[in-house]
């Protein structure tokens, strides 16, 4: 289980450091293999392989004739890169991801259960006050968030 976040600067490289607490988790689940592809957000999703195995495949069973189905499959499917951490615990991201999600130097990780989001700092920041904003207009909570208590 991932969770909490973490503030990381890339290398000149564009490699991203795994913070020490996911290091033994990451192994454990996935011997060091993830996949990274975008999201919509303008933010990177990386997940460990068996995981994204698992989402892959209910992606492709998709009937692709609608509009949304195919954009999405195009997004997470046509941008999914295999990495493997390397023994320094780092990945490289891809140039074309990162200039997608606009990643320079400062990043956050944000641990979401399954998988990371990797978002740029201003970015996070700039999001994260605009849903604490949309969150006190509005006091709708969707029908699967009824039950839940915080």
């Amino acid at each position: 289980m991932f969770r909490g976040g973490s503030t990381i600067n890339l290398d000149a490289k564009g490699r991203l450091a795994f913070p020490t607490r996911y290091r033994g988790a990451l192994e454990e689940r996935c011997e060091g293999r993830v996949v990274l592809t975008v999201h919509g957000d303008r933010c990177l999703l990386l997940y460990p392989y068996p995981d994204w195995d698992e989402i892959e495949r209910k992606l492709v069973r998709l009937p692709n004739q609608d509009k949304r189905t195919r954009t999405l499959q195009r997004m997470l499917l046509g941008h999914a890169t295999e990495l493997d951490i390397d023994k320094n615990g780092r990945i490289l991201i891809p140039p074309r991801l990162r200039e997608f999600a606009n990643l320079e130097k400062r990043i956050v990780l944000a641990g979401l259960g399954n998988k990371f989001e990797i978002w740029d700092e201003t970015a996070w920041e700039q999001r994260c006050s605009n849903w604490v904003a949309e969150d006190s207009a509005t006091s709708d909570l969707p029908d699967a968030l009824g039950s839940l208590t915080l």
